[in-house]
C-alpha cells in the first residue's frame, strides 16, 4: 500500500477516534472536571514542549482547578473553569464546547503585532484580480505573481491550481501570501504545496500515543508528498506568513521551507503542529486536543511557531501610508535574485 495512504489511514483513525479507556466519571462538577483532566493527561501530545516552553506541571494545573469545581454547582461557572484550565496548555487545537460556546486560548497570535491589514492588501491586488475557490491573484508591475490563500478550508482541485498556474505563466516569480491563513484541511496544504515540486520529497515526520504516559509515543514515521499531477511552478516563491498562520497553513510552511527556490518571510507562523482528537466529557460537551504530533526534518517539533529565512514587520511609516513592509520586502528579495543572476 503507498505510503501517503497508509499516512491518511492513520490520520482518520486518530480523527474520529475518541472513547478512553479507565475509569468512569460521573455528570456531577467534580467528576467532569476529573473526566477532563485525565483525558488530557493520557492523549495530549506535547507536554514535554510545554514544559520547555512555558513550565507547564500538569498535576499542579489540577491541583489548581479541582478546588474550583468541588465547590461548583452551575453548569455555566464549570464551563469557565473547565475552560480556564485548558488554557494553561496554551494551545489553540484545545477546545471545549457546550450550549454555552466554545472555549478557546487567542494568545498564541493576539499577543504579536498583525503584520496583516485587509485595507493595505486591497492597494496591491486591486479591483481586476483574480479568484479560484477561495485564491486571490493578480500580477504586480515587473512581472511579480501575487497570490493571497486566505484559508486551507477549501478543497482545491487540481483543475483550479492549474488554472492560477496558468494565468500567471508570464511572471518570474510568485509572491504567496498565507499571512492570517488560520488552517483547515492538510490535504488542501499539501494539494498546493505539490504544485511547486517535479519529484517526491521527504518533508517531515508524525509520530501517536502508545500509552497514556506523556512520553509515550511510536517512532517517528516519515512524511513524503508527491508532485502535482497538473501544473507546477518551479521559478522562485516567496512565502509571506505572521503569527496567525497556524495548524495546516503551519504545515504548509513546514513543507515550503525544505524547496530550495522557496524563501519565507514575515514574522514566526503561529504554531499548531498537531492532528487533534475528540472526545465526549460525561455530560456531553465536546472536547478536542492535540493527539498526534508532526515533526520537521531535523526532528523539531514546530507547535510554537516557524521562524521565517527573513523577518519583517510592518512598519508604522508604511501602515500610515497603505504600504505592505513584507510584500515591498518580497519584491526586493525578488528584484535581488534576478539582478544578481544577470551578474553571473
Amino acid at each position: 500500500m503507498p505510503k501517503k495512504i497508509l499516512t491518511y489511514l492513520f490520520i482518520t483513525q486518530i480523527l474520529f477516534t475518541g472513547c478512553i479507556d479507565g475509569e468512569e466519571f460521573d455528570n456531577s462538577c467534580n467528576g467532569n472536571f476529573e473526566a477532563l483532566w485525565q483525558l488530557i493527561d493520557e492523549r495530549y501530545c506535547f507536554f514535554a514542549q510545554a514544559q520547555e516552553e512555558f513550565g507547564l506541571d500538569w498535576n499542579a494545573v489540577h491541583d489548581k482547578y479541582k478546588p474550583m469545581a468541588d465547590t461548583c454547582r452551575d453548569e455555566l461557572i464549570l464551563f469557565d473553569i473547565l475552560g480556564d484550565m485548558l488554557k494553561e496548555l496554551r494551545d489553540g487545537h484545545v477546545n471545549l464546547t457546550s450550549m454555552f460556546g466554545t472555549s478557546y486560548y487567542w494568545d498564541w497570535h493576539l499577543q504579536h503585532p498583525m503584520n496583516f491589514s485587509d485595507s493595505i492588501q486591497r492597494n496591491y491586488l486591486g479591483t481586476n484580480f483574480r479568484q479560484t475557490n477561495g485564491i486571490k491573484y493578480t500580477t504586480f508591475p515587473d512581472s511579480i505573481g501575487y497570490a493571497y490563500v486566505e484559508s486551507f478550508s477549501n478543497n482545491f482541485s487540481i483543475n483550479n491550481l492549474t488554472l492560477m498556474l496558468y494565468n500567471l505563466r508570464e511572471c518570474k516569480a510568485l509572491i504567496l501570501d498565507i499571512r492570517n491563513n488560520g488552517g483547515g484541511m492538510i490535504t488542501s496544504a499539501e494539494k498546493l504545496a505539490s504544485s511547486f515540486i517535479n519529484e517526491e520529497i521527504h518533508y517531515g515526520y508524525m509520530q501517536h500515543k502508545t500509552g497514556k504516559g506523556h512520553n509515550d509515543f511510536s517512532a517517528p514515521e516519515p512524511l513524503y508528498l508527491e508532485p502535482s499531477e497538473g501544473a507546477r511552478w518551479l521559478r522562485p516563491v516567496v512565502v509571506l506568513t505572521n503569527r496567525s498562520v497556524y495548524s495546516a497553513a503551519n504545515h504548509f510552511v513546514m513543507i515550503m521551507r525544505e524547496l530550495p527556490n522557496v524563501a519565507i518571510i514575515g514574522d514566526s507562523t503561529g504554531g499548531g503542529s498537531a492532528l487533534p482528537l475528540n472526545s465526549t466529557l460525561p455530560n456531553g460537551w465536546r472536547v478536542r486536543l492535540s493527539a498526534c504530533p508532526t515533526l520537521d526534518l531535523k526532528h523539531q517539533h514546530t507547535e510554537f511557531g516557524i521562524a521565517p529565512d527573513i523577518k519583517v514587520d510592518i512598519t508604522s511609516e508604511d501602515w500610515e501610508k497603505g504600504r505592505d513592509t513584507i510584500i515591498e520586502r518580497a519584491k526586493t528579495l525578488i528584484f535581488d535574485y534576478y539582478n544578481k543572476k544577470e551578474e553571473q
